[in-house]
């Protein structure tokens, strides 16, 4: 979509809105504003829709349950598994954007977003794009975290990302660290135990950790219910004993609870709890150790905050991520959490990580941003409601 509009430049094309990014975030954002009648161009940097999908490894499935993490106006087919894999969602995906007619631009990496006058202007590869309203969906998880470890490049075994995993085919037999235990870091040490390799996790700090059902009941409507009826003090209060109880006392294996609780912790850092499949077993059984920071790689091995060294064949740095909007957008000052954002007609999806799942949160965010311009664009003429 786009045009070429009186008083645009020569060379330029003009929209109502323009989206960065063609993944969860930015689909949903696009069967919104087609839903309101809203003229849109989506840009994706990638080939296409959910790449970040496309890369993950093998074995992932969502950690939140189908019916709270579909997005906007079509949800997951009834034959899909509560927790849904990387494979179907990935389809899910494809059949969401060919069901809302979205059509993005593909391998289209948008370099710089920056005001002029009344209007955004967008340049992309290949184009420049004037638009009263912007929204970035690029990503909460869109680029790799590479921290400094000492003595990294010392090390004469393979170094990678948990970002390039894929399976444990290549590690078989191979003592592996994986720095780092996040969801990712806690899978992927699970997946190289499970497949004949010697996983240990290096933990620096205090992790939370939950099962992926408390009672047979999905965490996440747990957490839905838990949050909606109580204070988030006496949650941080109530959950660590029912915790303990369900996966046992987890600071005998060197792994510590955080000072700050499980909800504290997702408002301050947005950073979310160990949601367990199976890890904590692993571990208990002695399949996965864990052992504390790294204080430096050496050649064949790694040397810990607590004095030990430790042989290893590869490292694995599941050390996160983050998102890559200030590369690109020429405006510092504003920010997902921004009331002067919205006003300057900028919107943010799926930058919101909640205790109730990143992709109910998308939802939530793309529906209210679309409705949010339709309002703004009333003045400007009728608009006709698209319904699908």
């Amino acid at each position: 979509m786009g045009t070429k509009a009186p008083g645009v430049p020569q060379g330029q094309e003009s929209t109502e809105v323009v989206v960065i990014g063609a993944g969860p975030a930015g689909l949903a954002a696009g069967a919104c504003l087609r839903r309101a009648g809203i003229d849109f161009i989506i840009f994706e940097k990638e080939g296409a829709v959910g790449s970040s999908w496309r890369r993950h490894y093998d074995r992932l499935h969502l950690h939140t349950v189908k019916r709270y993490s579909s997005l906007p106006f079509l949800s997951f087919p009834k034959d899909y598994p509560r927790y849904v894999p990387r494979t179907l969602m990935v389809a899910y995906l494809d059949s969401y954007a060919q069901y809302f007619d979205l059509t993005p631009r593909f391998n289209e990496a948008v370099r710089d977003i920056r005001r002029d006058g009344d209007n955004w202007v967008v340049e992309s590869e290949s184009t420049t794009v004037r638009a009263p309203f912007v929204l970035i969906a690029s990503g909460y998880n869109a680029e790799p975290v590479i921290p400094p470890v000492p003595g990294l490049q010392k090390f004469e075994g393979s170094v990678s990302h948990s970002a390039d995993y894929r399976n444990a085919a290549q590690f078989s037999g191979k003592s592996v660290l994986v720095i780092g235990m996040g969801n990712t870091g806690a899978e992927i040490a699970l997946d190289l135990a499970e497949n004949r390799a010697q996983p240990t996790i290096s933990l620096r700090d205090g992790v939370h950790i939950v099962p992926r059902e408390l009672f047979g009941v999905p965490i996440q409507v747990v957490a839905m219910f838990a949050t909606g009826s109580l204070p988030p003090k006496v949650n941080d209060v109530l959950f660590p004993p029912i915790l303990d109880l369900m996966l046992g006392n987890l600071a005998r294996f060197g792994i510590r609870r955080p000072a700050r609780g499980i909800l504290e912790q997702i408002r301050s850092s947005a950073k979310i709890p160990v949601i367990d499949v199976g890890t904590v077993d692993k571990i208990s059984k002695g399949g996965i150790k864990i052992v504390p920071g790294v204080s430096e790689v050496i050649e064949d091995g790694a040397r810990f905050q607590d004095g030990t060294t430790k042989h290893f064949d590869a490292i694995i740095l599941a050390t996160g991520y983050h998102s890559n909007y200030a590369s690109f957008l020429n405006a510092r000052d504003l920010e997902p959490t921004s009331e002067k954002t919205r006003v300057s007609g900028l919107y943010f999806v799926g930058f919101h990580n909640r205790v109730t799942g990143l992709l109910n949160e998308i939802g939530k965010e793309a529906v209210a941003a679309a409705d949010d311009i339709a309002r703004r664009q009333v003045s400007a003429g009728s608009r006709t409601v698209v319904k699908l």
